[in-house]
C-alpha cells in the first residue's frame, strides 16, 4: 500500500492558539488534503509567543493558518491586511499567506449562516435571537446581518447586548425577558451547555415550543441539554458540528482554490464525535 510522506515541496498549513491539543482541524483538514491527493499537511501550534509565531510563519513560508483561542482578536495588530467582515467582527479565525502578506478573515459567520440555511432556507425573512454577546455572537450576528435576517440579542450584561446589537442594527435584551421575545430561530452561543454547565440551559423548556429551529454552536457534548429540551419540544435542531464544518471549507477553499471535499471532511468528524456509529 502506499504510504503519502511529506517531502521538500510539501505545502504546510496549521492552526494556532494555546491549548489546541483538543483541536479537531488537523483531524478535517488532513483528511479533505488527502481525499484531493495535494501535497499538503495540516498541523497544529500551540503558540504562546503570537508575534513571534508570525515571524516563523512568514519566514518558513506557511500558506495558511486557521487561529483558535485566545488569538482571535490579538492576531490583528500584526496582520497586514484584514477584511472588511473580520474587521466588523473584531476577530480573525483564518490567515492567508499570500506572497509574505498575512491577510486575516473570518469565516465562523459562513459556517454559522451555511449550517442554519441548511435547515431554514433563506434568512432574510426570518426573525433569529442570538444568546450571548461574546465573540462567537459576533460572528453570527454578523453572518446573520449579511443575509438580511432580523437580529435580536438576549445576553446576561445588557450592556454587552446592546452595545453588540446597535452595531448590526439589532434589538437587545436581558435573558429575563426571554418569555416576551418573538422569534423563529434560536442560536446559542455562549458555553452554556458545555462541561461543568452540562445540565444547564438559557431557554427554559416551556418556551421552546414557540421557536421552529433551535441551533446550538457548542459541540461537545453533541447534543446538549438545550438540543435535547428543544427536541422533546419538537423543533428542528443544530448541532454545532455544522458550524465547524462549514467554517473549515470556506477556509480549505480560500487557501487551496479548490472546491473543498464537504462529504469526506463530515465523516472525519462523525468518526470523531460519533467512534461507535
Amino acid at each position: 500500500m502506499d504510504i503519502w510522506m511529506p517531502d521538500a515541496a510539501t505545502s504546510l498549513y496549521g492552526i494556532i492558539g494555546h491549548p489546541v491539543g483538543h483541536s479537531l482541524s488537523p483531524l478535517l483538514h488532513n483528511r479533505a488534503l488527502r481525499a484531493l491527493g495535494l501535497n499538503c499537511v495540516y498541523l497544529a501550534f500551540d503558540v504562546t509567543d503570537l508575534e513571534g509565531a508570525l515571524s516563523g510563519i512568514k519566514a518558513l513560508g506557511i500558506k495558511g493558518l486557521s487561529v483558535t483561542i485566545p488569538h482571535k482578536q490579538s492576531i490583528m495588530r500584526f496582520l497586514d491586511e484584514i477584511d472588511d467582515v473580520a474587521k466588523r467582527i473584531g476577530a480573525v479565525n483564518t490567515v492567508l499567506n499570500k506572497d509574505g502578506r498575512l491577510i486575516g478573515t473570518n469565516t465562523d459567520w459562513i459556517g454559522a449562516v451555511k449550517a442554519l440555511e441548511e435547515e431554514a432556507g433563506r434568512l432574510d425573512t426570518k426573525k433569529v435571537l442570538v444568546l450571548g454577546a461574546g465573540g462567537s455572537a459576533r460572528a453570527v450576528v454578523a453572518g446573520l446581518a449579511e443575509r438580511g435576517a432580523r437580529v435580536l440579542i438576549a445576553n446576561r450584561t445588557l450592556e454587552k447586548a446592546k452595545d453588540l446589537a446597535e452595531q448590526f442594527d439589532a434589538r437587545w435584551y436581558s435573558f429575563d425577558e426571554l418569555p416576551d421575545v418573538e422569534a423563529s430561530i434560536v442560536v446559542n452561543t455562549t458555553s452554556v451547555g458545555m462541561a461543568p454547565d452540562l445540565e444547564r440551559s438559557l431557554i427554559p423548556s416551556d418556551l421552546l415550543p414557540k421557536y421552529a429551529i433551535i441551533m446550538d454552536i457548542v459541540y461537545s457534548p453533541l447534543k446538549t441539554k438545550l438540543l435535547r429540551d428543544a427536541e422533546r419540544a419538537g423543533c428542528k435542531t443544530i448541532n454545532g458540528l455544522r458550524m465547524l464544518l462549514y467554517q473549515a471549507v470556506a477556509q480549505f477553499e480560500l487557501w487551496t482554490g479548490k472546491p473543498a471535499p464537504v462529504k469526506e471532511m463530515e465523516h472525519a468528524l462523525r468518526e470523531a464525535m460519533e467512534p461507535d456509529k
